[in-house]
């Protein structure tokens, strides 16, 4: 039993760190080009979205680590609503 959740513990998923939504119309996106700007749903100041299994699990600011973007996390949920989010479609 240690061994199977040993095993299922080291299962890689993919995580989502979300700055922002938007719904446009159809027409707006068909008109994109470089250099366009899309405003999000939030300011600049908030924290971002850590997201499994698309569920909210957290959230947290952005950082560098060397030349790439990271996310020291804020706050987190539990363990238990964690599990929840990846085990509900």
């Amino acid at each position: 039993m240690a061994t199977d959740l040993q095993t299922i513990l080291q299962l890689e998923v993919p995580i989502i760190v979300q700055v922002g939504r938007r719904k446009l119309a159809l027409d707006d996106v068909m008109s994109f080009g470089p250099g366009a700007i899309i405003e999000l749903d939030r300011s600049a100041e908030d924290h971002l979205d850590l997201l499994v299994n698309n569920k909210p699990v957290g959230s947290g600011v952005a950082v560098k680590v060397g030349e790439n973007f990271g996310v020291r996390i804020t706050t987190i949920d539990s363990a238990e609503d964690r599990i929840e989010a990846l085990s509900s479609q």
